[in-house]
């Protein structure tokens, strides 16, 4: 098995996230993913006979956040799968732990996790010596200990360790307090019980029954008991990972095959550079054999290799997808180089990836691992930045549509939603549905679907058109088979065409919300394109090479906006703000549709400023306006800045806050110019005949109030 050293790049991977422009949310995740805890590993001497091979007592290393606990530690516990718990275990309790560990073996990490508030374990029978006062504590094995964080050993501290504490307290084990808040610094040891009479103490404080650390704070303790341990060298300061060494082969057919070879020894040797690359043998059957040896084991002539007059066996395994997604960025850059995987002055000038979309799942998996890939090959010299992605955008999750839920009480009553409390799925045999508690008699409600037909949108929310003092829990699921709220594209492209279903997604909301899919919305980008098509091309009845362009005077007003049209939807579209730049183009269109004709370069600009987000009817349209070459070779449109401002403004005008007409003045306008025109307006006259003027009150570029008595 090939493992890939990923911790010994903890630190970096942590340090170099403050560099990169990603959301504050993915950086934590990773964070908390490489799990960085600084600590001291303890030597623990177990009490059992030496045998005749051993010079020194055997010894279990545990890894500690709180050295400063060392005194509190009453026993310890091992992973199950430790490799020391058979020399451990005495002989009257081996039955009873090989009975445990069988058990502990047919659950996953994911379950032992889960089940980690159930205390289980077993005694093995040994103790070890706690290297701070001497004295022998028990050693149990239990599930909640994981042989993949730290040594797959802990010292329990259960006064200081909720987990601890309970097992402590499940099991009728010692609970010593060593650490106390300053307050209970003089205390007698009763009052200091008294902090764990429900729960341990799990704060910062003050060391106390701890010889040579009492009265340091909980900060310098740590340190003290650090140096106190190398001292006697029974322990050091360390550092440790959540994140895992990487498990780097798969026992399957395909997935690229690792230049490995082994002798008869099994000492590995790797191929040399001219026999590379190793490809797959070509083989009939490449399913799995039913035993623990790989698919590959089936290719005999393959498998066998000699050099230099030795014989050797080629490595089964294969390498996992990560082999080649974890560096396909790169590849991208020089695809068809044969003699290295890059150039190095392409790497220098494309790198790093100037932007990253992909969805949150990557976060912890993709993208971490790729970012240490890129570190070894930074390491090696084989690329110029230690940051493979400098920009990260994670895009929402499109949810399913809209589904509609009543509750239904166990004698069948309808309870109304917002006596509906931990609303949550679960799985059926009839596939996922809703379940709640009732908050009035803390029954399990059902939920059951009805129609949308069956229900109506109030003020209040969704409410039974039958009964509408029932409210309806009204929300959108993630897409799955089984709910069977998958949308397929297919079919929509089918129906409406690829770029109005582009259109759609990215018209929905902003690309990083999580939105609902509603069918019936797509028609409006429908619509907006066939609009599209008439304002610039024309009828359907309109020939191949026809268009609506002339050579008529384009409105003032029309021209400024295509210019912040221009603006708006480029910097948009670089913000990834590609709702609003869709919205931006819908408003210039409005404005086209009462035009007889439309100007050339008018219609020009705006199929290019649609090829982005619509290429395929973008294209087209820039054929039937008389080009023959593809408009993506054709520069961004630039705007006239002199042309972004208006050189009128339209203003509502109130009376009493009531709004009575609108008047269209000079930009420039001053404010009496302003009052002047709205009292002169038509329709205000009215409002003023008669009546003495209180207050005029101008809110610049926004709106007039005349107030009147």
């Amino acid at each position: 098995q090939w493992m890939l050293r990923i911790t010994a790049y903890g630190d970096r991977l942590l340090k170099d996230l403050d560099m990169l422009a990603w959301p504050d949310s993915l950086k934590e995740m990773q964070r908390n993913w490489i799990g960085r805890s600084i600590g001291a590993e303890v030597d623990f001497e177990i009490d059992v006979p030496k045998l005749p091979d051993e010079q020194d007592q055997p010894i279990v290393t545990v890894f500690t956040t709180r050295p400063d606990t060392l005194y509190g530690a009453t026993y310890m516990v091992l992973a199950p799968e430790h490799p020391l718990v058979d020399r451990i275990t005495s002989p009257e309790h081996k039955a009873q732990v090989d009975a445990y560990r069988q058990q502990v073996a047919r659950k996953s990490d994911r379950d032992r996790l889960a089940d980690s508030k159930q205390k289980t374990g077993v005694f093995t029978g040994g103790h070890a010596v706690n290297p701070a006062n001497d004295q022998k504590i028990p050693i149990y094995i239990a599930d909640y200990v994981m042989m993949g964080y730290g040594t797959g050993a802990i010292m329990a501290v259960p006064a200081h360790d909720q987990r601890d504490y309970d097992f402590a307290k499940a099991f009728g084990l010692p609970i010593n307090v060593v650490v106390a808040p300053v307050s209970h610094l003089t205390s007698p040891i009763s009052d200091l019980n008294s902090l764990i009479a429900q729960h341990a103490f799990e704060e910062e404080g003050v060391a106390v029954n701890s010889d040579e650390i009492n009265g340091l704070p909980t900060a310098q303790a740590k340190e003290e008991m650090a140096v106190l341990l190398d001292a006697e060298g029974v322990g050091h300061r360390s550092v440790k990972f959540k994140l895992r060494d990487w498990l780097f082969s798969r026992q399957r057919y395909w997935g690229e095959p690792f230049p490995i070879v082994l002798d008869e020894k099994g000492n590995a040797f790797s191929l040399q550079d001219d026999e590379l690359p190793l490809m797959l043998p070509e083989i009939e059957d490449f399913k799995p054999t039913g035993t623990p040896e790989p698919p590959l084991t089936k290719a005999k002539d393959w498998l066998k290799y000699e050099r230099d007059g030795r014989s050797f066996k080629r490595e089964t395994n294969t390498m996992p997808q990560w082999a080649g997604s974890c560096w396909y960025y790169l590849r991208y850059i020089d695809p068809t180089n044969e003699t290295a995987f890059i150039d190095k002055a392409k790497e220098a000038y494309w790198m790093p990836v100037d932007l990253y979309v992909g969805g949150v799942e990557h976060a912890v998996l993709h993208l971490l691992y790729a970012r240490f890939w890129h570190k070894v090959l930074f390491d090696l010299d084989h690329v110029s930045t230690p940051e493979p992605f400098q920009r990260l955008v994670n895009q929402g999750l499109i949810l399913g549509e809209m589904e509609y839920h009543v509750f239904h009480a166990p004698d069948g009553t309808v309870v109304t939603a917002s006596e509906a409390r931990d609303i949550a799925e679960e799985a059926t045999p009839d596939g996922l549905r809703l379940c709640a508690i009732s908050t009035k008699t803390a029954q399990r409600l059902e939920g059951k679907r009805v129609s949308e037909e069956e229900i109506e949108k109030t003020a209040n929310g969704f409410r039974l058109k039958a009964d509408p003092n029932i409210r309806v829990d009204a929300r959108s699921f993630k897409m799955s088979k089984s709910r069977g709220n998958v949308v397929n594209p297919d079919s929509i492209v089918a129906e409406y065409g690829a770029d109005t279903f582009r259109l759609y997604e990215m018209y929905m909301g902003p690309l990083e919300a999580q939105k609902p899919w509603n069918t019936r919305d797509i028609v409006g980008m429908s619509r907006f394109l066939n609009s599209v098509w008439r304002n610039l091309v024309g009828g359907e009845e309109q020939t191949t090479g026809t268009s609506r362009m002339g050579s008529v005077a384009l409105p003032e007003a029309i021209e400024r906006q295509l210019h912040r049209t221009i603006k708006k939807v480029g910097q948009d579209i670089e913000a990834m703000s590609f709702n609003t730049a869709i919205a931006e183009l819908i408003k210039l269109n409005n404005e086209l549709t009462g035009l007889e004709s439309v100007p050339q370069y008018l219609g020009e600009t705006f199929a290019l400023l649609l090829a982005p987000l619509a290429p395929h009817i973008a294209e087209e349209i820039w054929h039937r306006l008389g080009h023959e070459g593809s408009l993506a070779r054709i520069p961004w449109p630039s705007y006239d800045p002199a042309k972004l401002v208006d050189t009128d403004m339209e203003l509502p005008v109130q009376v009493n806050g009531r709004l009575r007409d609108k008047i269209t003045v000079p930009a420039d306008s001053d404010e009496a110019a302003v009052l002047a025109a709205a009292e002169a307006a038509t329709n205000v006259k009215p409002w003023l005949a008669g009546k003495a003027i209180v207050k005029r009150i101008y809110v610049a570029g926004k709106l007039v109030n005349i107030v009147v008595k």
